[in-house]
């Protein structure tokens, strides 16, 4: 899994770049929003979200933590793809759909192509109540390591074949009954300890 590319930009356009890393020229898709950040200078890194199918290997970026984080909480809502995601993260800010799910904003989706009345009603659905069990989003926590602990955590049982779903209700419920300082480790045995029940 490729997570991270710090390398020269050879190509840049609003909807991808060409980051040459190790002699190796890699096409990552890109938001507005991301595009919209990327520096002046021809060294440039950028956070990853690999995306696989049977027929393509394809790369998203993402200029901050939060944009990617949002982009995999909105792939896992049904009907919507990484395409998709990245039109919503073209059309709105992070800070804006997250805002536009809490306060039940459907509207504020179907502005984007692609996404219709169901699909915007399921992205509120299914995204709304994770943001406000974790006390204010801890997908949004302003604590860098504590969010990697837990995108960690849920990568590596997805890896193991483990229901994405099942998985994220496992791990909100650990970090619910831990301190903020839960280790990978810990937090994947406890996992694994509630999703063998």
């Amino acid at each position: 899994m490729i997570t991270h590319l710090r390398g020269t930009m050879t190509f840049k356009c609003p909807t991808f770049v060409v980051l040459e890393a190790g002699g190796v020229g890699y096409q990552v898709f890109i938001s507005l929003h991301t595009y919209s950040q990327l520096p002046d200078t021809p060294t440039i890194f950028l956070l990853t979200h690999q995306f696989i199918k049977e027929d393509s290997h394809t790369l998203y970026g993402f200029s901050e933590e939060k944009e990617r984080l949002l982009f995999r909480l909105l792939i896992s809502v049904s009907g919507v793809g990484p395409t998709t995601a990245q039109v919503l993260l073209s059309s709105i800010s992070p800070d804006e759909i997250r805002s536009a799910i809490l306060s039940e904003k459907d509207e504020i989706f179907r502005k984007a192509k692609g996404i219709g009345p169901k699909t915007a009603k399921r992205i509120i659905l299914d995204l709304k109540d994770k943001m406000v069990r974790d006390s204010g989003d801890v997908v949004f926590s302003n604590n860098p390591s504590y969010n990697t602990i837990r995108d960690e955590a849920l990568s590596a049982l997805v890896a193991l074949g483990f229901n994405r779903g099942l998985v994220q209700k496992a791990i909100q419920q650990i970090l619910q009954d831990s301190a903020p300082t839960e280790n990978v480790e810990d937090l994947i045995k406890k996992a694994l300890k509630l999703l063998s029940q």
